[in-house]
């Protein structure tokens, strides 16, 4: 069934614009009581929501993201490497890595005066393995 359009002009120089009514709208008006009890107590909480959105706005940098993934290529690299690696200036790379270590994405190791980075476990690996996965399902590109 087709959802209900109305044509609202925004101007008379402008084309006619749809708007659409009620697509996310519930059709009725019941709320199932027990589901929404028991999702409730499964949810988590405002705190724990906050920091998971900080650790997706840290990996929603595509620069930071193709130094993740550099290191869950190579599995430990130094700062010129990454930089290298992923075409981007030294202080960049720096800085970054220094956001993704202060949050527990990446971890280092120092070796005289060289640091060499990884990822700081399994957890961060197999994030960056679904959501790449994912990514390519969308796709429809089952490489």
């Amino acid at each position: 069934m087709c959802p209900e359009v109305s044509w609202v002009p925004a101007s008379r120089e402008r084309a006619p614009t749809a708007a659409v009514v009620g697509l996310d709208a519930c059709p009725t008006a019941a709320v199932d009581a027990d589901r929404v009890a028991a999702t409730r107590d499964r949810l988590l909480d405002a705190g724990e929501a906050a920091r998971l959105a900080d650790l997706f706005r840290l990996l929603g940098d595509p620069g930071r993201t193709r130094i993740l993934f550099a290191l869950l290529e190579a599995g430990e690299l130094c700062v010129c490497d990454l930089a290298a690696t992923v075409g981007a200036a030294e202080t960049s790379v720096s800085h970054a890595l220094r956001l993704l270590r202060t949050a527990g994405i990446v971890r280092n190791r120092r070796d005289g005066r060289n640091v060499f980075y990884s990822l700081d476990d399994a957890h961060v690996r197999l994030l960056l393995d679904l959501s790449r996965e994912h990514l390519r399902h969308g796709d429809g590109a089952a490489r």
